[in-house]
């Protein structure tokens, strides 16, 4: 794992201390030596974490995280306090300002790494997710990350999993009014629970009697549903190879008995605006990806999924030996309901005719929009003769029930003509069976519209 990480320190001795440690594990580190480099490093050079000290002159690390966080180019980069400060209320406040964790100085070599290497993959995981949102979506990421503080506001939903009730009462009684809590016994059930459950953060113990938490932290990480859902252990005093291990397995955060309310609270807050902020960036991708495949006035989708999904159906029936067949269809004179009764109207046949076409063929086949008025319609494990039935039924459906439009709801005739053509036993290939389909299209139209013509065998 390789990564770069900035180490923010006014005393350059500091720095080097962490710089060697760093080096060690093959990082590749920047020195910063005050808020202002700090802040100038980040937005002007990819950072995968930062190391910052709190005691700084000028600006210290409460604010230089701070401003990180409130900038939606810099706001994703995990921030790491290091300082001499031990209080509780420090960790609090740095956590409040946007930090991912608070680590003390003299800093455990194996803390600090295993922290680092989680915080790396969180990062990486994140930075493909604004990639992928920020190139798939015609806005600007700011637009998209500005967003998120409304999406935040909704009660978590989290799971704390305790053998002990006197120990899971305590936690209760610390996130009382702060989020929605269940809590589970049974590690097996939990997991079960957790997987069926849509929650914000799972709390894991570490003091179970004969159960490794561990082991439902790990199987917790191989499932879909859970995978991205933060982790935190709670942990006893001396557990630090434990809590290591944890960390990479793919846990998130934790915290050391005896918990301190405000530190839980804040470090779960942390943990669910990570979680959310994520699942946003997700979210926008999965739409963005619908968007790109389906026509926005029919629903149905469109040119650019058809090229890629023909090819998939065509190979698959051809590997498994399987009958597959197409239809082209086009509403006929489109141009001149258009012409007639304006574009609006034209719209209107469009969507009323997807909305038939849908209605007309089953689940497995794929109805797309080509272009303008050209639909087509893809028919896997159907062989040519039922391909130009089912052609004929559309074409009935739509010449014998009129199509109420306009604002005064008229009645118009509307006709389409129908190419169809099958995959052929010996060698083929999608573009001529495209080319065929087209080819009868052309003969429909050419012969009266209002047609169905089978491509030749």
């Amino acid at each position: 794992m390789t990564a770069r990480i900035l180490v923010v320190d006014d005393v350059p001795a500091n720095v080097k201390l962490l710089e060697a440690r760093l080096l060690a594990e093959y990082f590749e580190v920047i020195p910063a030596f005050s808020g202002a480099e700090a802040l100038d490093a980040c937005e002007n050079g990819r950072v995968d974490v930062v190391l910052l000290d709190v005691m700084m002159p000028d600006m210290d690390g409460f604010e230089v995280c701070r401003r990180l966080k409130n900038d939606p180019a810099t706001q994703h980069i995990p921030v790491v306090m290091v300082t001499a400060l031990d209080q509780v209320s420090d960790r609090v406040r740095g956590l409040e300002a946007g930090a991912d964790d608070f680590l003390t100085k003299p800093v455990n070599d194996l803390q600090l790494m295993t922290r680092v290497k989680s915080l790396v993959r969180l990062k990486t995981l994140t930075d493909e997710l604004r990639l992928r949102a920020a190139t798939t979506r015609n806005i600007g990421i700011e637009e998209l990350l500005s967003r998120r503080d409304a999406v935040t506001e909704a009660p978590a939903h989290v799971l704390l999993l305790e053998e002990r009730a006197s120990a899971a009462e305590r936690v209760a009684k610390m996130l009382r009014g702060r989020c929605r809590l269940s809590v589970a016994v049974d590690p097996n059930a939990a997991f079960f629970q957790a997987a069926d459950g849509d929650y914000d953060c799972i709390i894991v113990s570490t003091a179970f009697s004969d159960y490794d938490p561990l082991r439902l932290c790990s199987q917790l990480r191989t499932l879909d549903r859970t995978r991205f859902v933060p982790i935190m252990l709670l942990a006893d005093q001396g557990e630090d190879a434990r809590l290591a291990r944890g960390l990479e397995l793919g846990v998130n955060d934790y915290l050391v008995r005896p918990i301190d309310q405000h530190e839980l609270i804040a470090r779960l807050v942390t943990q669910i605006k990570r979680k959310r902020y994520n699942d946003h960036l997700r979210e926008s991708v999965a739409q963005t990806i619908e968007m790109a495949v389906t026509d926005g006035l029919t629903g149905l989708h469109n040119r650019r999924y058809l090229d890629s999904h023909l090819t998939t159906l065509f190979e698959r029936a051809r590997n498994r030996r399987r009958p597959l067949s197409l239809m082209i269809t086009d509403i006929d004179r489109f141009k001149a309901i258009n012409d007639t009764y304006g574009h609006d109207v034209g719209d209107e046949v469009l969507r009323e005719f997807a909305s038939r076409l849908r209605k007309n063929v089953r689940g497995i086949d794929l109805a797309c929009r080509m272009g303008g008025e050209e639909f087509v319609v893809v028919m896997p494990d159907t062989e040519g003769p039922i391909a130009e039935k089912v052609a004929e039924r559309i074409r009935a459906q739509i010449a014998d029930t009129p199509f109420i439009v306009g604002a005064d709801r008229r009645e118009i005739t509307v006709t389409v003509s129908v190419g169809v053509s099958a995959m052929m036993r010996e060698a083929d290939a999608v573009e001529a069976m495209m080319k065929r389909a087209d080819l009868a299209l052309y003969e429909a139209k050419n012969g009266g519209r209002n047609r169905v013509v089978a491509a030749a065998a």
